[in-house]
């Protein structure tokens, strides 16, 4: 399978502050992958390096298997890699629609349209005409996902998807994901919670205090181990 992200021995953060250090990591297509860790050990660092709001210090980072000499705010999702941020960020003053329209700016070809994530998600439906922010969190995360899915990405980025979600919104969230991993789509979760991984991910990453302290395969692993594991 043909790479679509991948970090060789990168050291990246903010400033003159070194927050990875050292970090190797490959997603191919249609892989879903899991990055792992506790608040504060540089998880959402390694989606700002990618898409160029933490400063690259050493290493090579890749994006569709070539090395990425100038990485931009929308690099990453010209080349087919769209990002869910953590908090959403849905747009203020937009309705739901707008903030739709506003992931095709990547200019990537078809097929995700908004009808499509209107079948996705029925609710965005309803709710279209509405101010994106108006919407309870799970819609929003509901909005942030379609959003994404709008740039056309080969490889669908979450960042804590399932933060200050009640369980039954995860759950509905989960069997999406699965849908979009069926359908081709390649997944990688920035995630503290266990349950969603071990629904959907297949592969997993460790990150403590800035480095990648484990990987490994999740077929086998039960719930109780993966915690284990991270408890780092």
């Amino acid at each position: 399978m043909n790479e679509l992200l991948g970090f060789s021995a990168v050291v990246s953060g903010y400033g003159d502050a070194r927050i990875l250090h050292g970090i190797d990591l490959a997603i191919r297509e249609r892989e879903r992958v899991a990055i792992l860790g506790r608040n504060g050990v540089g998880k959402t660092t390694i989606v700002n390096t990618f898409v160029g709001a933490a400063r690259l210090i050493s290493g090579e980072v890749r994006l569709l298997g070539e090395r990425a000499a100038s990485i931009r705010h929308f690099t990453a999702a010209r080349l087919g890699i769209a990002v869910v941020p953590q908090g959403r960020r849905i747009v203020p003053n937009l309705t739901v629609r707008e903030n739709l329209i506003l992931g095709a700016a990547a200019g990537r070809d078809k097929p995700w349209t908004i009808d499509r994530v209107f079948d996705l998600f029925p609710i965005l439906r309803e709710r279209a005409g509405t101010p994106g922010t108006s919407l309870s969190g799970g819609q929003q995360q509901m909005l942030a996902i379609g959003r994404a899915l709008m740039a056309n990405p080969l490889l669908l980025v979450l960042d804590e998807l399932s933060e200050g979600l009640a369980p039954v919104i995860v759950d509905e969230l989960a069997a999406v994901l699965r849908k979009l991993a069926d359908s081709g789509t390649g997944l990688l979760l920035i995630e503290q919670h266990f349950g969603l991984v071990h629904r959907v991910a297949e592969r997993y990453y460790v990150l403590s205090k800035g480095s990648i302290v484990e990987e490994g395969q999740l077929a086998g692993l039960s719930l109780e181990s993966l915690q284990r594991h991270v408890a780092v």
